[in-house]
C-alpha cells in the first residue's frame, strides 16, 4: 500500500534501525514507546489487521520472530499486544504485534 507508513519503513523510505528482520518481517522500536522496551514485528507483506490474516504460515513465523526477536534484545519476560481495529487502539492499519518489557506504561 503506497501510503501506509509501515510499507513506508520496510521499503527503506524513512532509513529506520531494523533491530531484527527476517524474510517474513522486520523488528523495529516504537517511536512512542509504552515500556522500556517497546519494539514492533511488522509482516513485510501488508495486511490491514489481523481480521484480514488468512495465512497460519506467516501467522507462526510472526510468532517466531517475536521470540526471536525477544531473545536478541536480551529479554526473558515480555508482553505482546495486537490491537486489531479502530475501536481497539490499532493506529496504524497494517498487521503489527507489540513487544513491551520492563516498566509499561499502558
Amino acid at each position: 500500500m503506497s501510503d501506509c507508513i509501515f510499507c513506508k519503513i520496510i521499503n527503506g523510505d524513512f532509513n529506520t534501525e531494523f533491530v531484527y528482520e527476517n524474510e517474513y518481517a522486520v523488528v523495529f522500536r516504537d517511536i512512542n514507546p509504552k515500556a522500556d522496551t517497546h519494539l514492533l514485528v511488522v509482516p513485510r507483506k501488508h495486511v490491514e489487521s489481523l481480521n484480514e490474516l488468512d495465512d497460519e504460515f506467516l501467522l507462526g513465523k510472526l510468532m517466531m520472530t517475536v521470540k526471536e526477536a525477544a531473545k536478541k534484545a536480551g529479554l526473558k519476560s515480555y508482553r505482546t499486544v495486537i490491537n486489531t481495529g479502530k475501536e481497539a487502539g490499532q493506529e496504524v492499519f497494517h498487521l503489527h504485534i507489540h513487544i513491551l518489557a520492563g516498566s509499561i506504561k499502558l
